[in-house]
């Protein structure tokens, strides 16, 4: 049974050094302030994610930006080493997986869904969803002991409809947490003033100054989240979510609790998604 008078722990198992920050930032900045113990894992090394950056160059620059975006909220902020582009469902990765949720000991688990745009963030989803169980087993990953129970995982927000939508459990506003995020997300310098400017065809509209560059990148988050308000509306509006207008814009996150793994509860909600709706 969890004890709810604690801070929760809380394991985010993303694909690429930034997912956290761009799929889950305003949840984690949120559990941060409430002194929740968090840690952050990129699966795969972000090798892939640059146009000129060599990719033995890269992950060790990736390794750095994550660092830092950690140190904004003063978590830990780690990437492993399966290689980024080509990550699957194996063993390798399970098993890895298994043994961290086991010696970290979550009561939530943040990821991917299985059904996603991403081949690495589809390889993330189905192997958390894979551990699942797998983790009270005692004879599985035997060299690391087993889990009593199985922690609460949940699914971080996607727009995607086929083969089916993200169904939302759980609904925060994180308008306050957003700014967080941002600065989070610009410590991926890599990433955010490079690679995706260079990805997205917008490198002239990329200012040159430091204080331009996020405000663009506040920007670019805030169009990113903003389907997720026309995607869920009737949702928003059954739970009496504000509106956004051309005077106030709000940001919303959402997330699937996962039917393979530990159940949210009404005792547990508030505690693992503060300030939630359901």
């Amino acid at each position: 049974m969890a004890d709810t008078s604690k801070p929760p722990r809380i394991l985010v198992l993303g694909a690429h050094p930034d997912d956290a920050e761009i799929f889950g930032g305003g949840l984690i900045c949120r559990q941060a302030k409430l002194n929740a113990n968090i840690k952050i894992i990129s699966v795969t090394d972000g090798r892939s994610g640059h146009h000129r950056i060599v990719p033995n160059e890269l992950v060790s620059i990736r390794r750095k930006e994550a660092a830092a975006s950690g140190a904004v909220i003063g978590v830990e902020y780690v990437t492993w080493d399966f290689p980024d582009g080509y990550l699957q469902a194996t063993l390798a990765v399970r098993d890895a997986i298994i043994a961290e949720m086991r010696r970290f000991r979550p009561d939530l688990v943040l990821t991917h869904r299985p059904c996603d745009y991403h081949p690495d963030h589809r390889a993330v989803g189905q192997s958390v969803q894979d551990a699942s169980y797998l983790v009270t087993v005692p004879h599985i990953v035997a060299e690391v002991p087993r889990l009593e129970h199985d922690p609460v995982v949940a699914y971080m927000p996607d727009l995607f409809t086929r083969p089916a939508p993200l169904s939302p459990d759980v609904v925060l506003e994180i308008t306050e947490e957003f700014p967080t995020a941002v600065k989070m997300l610009a410590c991926h310098r890599s990433q955010v003033f490079e690679w995706l400017p260079y990805h997205d065809h917008c490198e002239a509209d990329l200012p040159n100054d430091e204080a331009g560059k996020v405000a663009w990148l506040d920007g670019w988050l805030r169009q990113f989240i903003s389907g997720r308000e026309v995607l869920w509306r009737e949702r928003l509006n059954q739970l009496g979510f504000p509106v956004s207008s051309p005077e106030k814009q709000y940001c919303f996150e959402a997330f699937e609790v996962s039917q393979y793994a530990g159940k949210l509860t009404a005792a547990t909600q508030q505690w693992l998604f503060p300030g939630s709706r359901a």
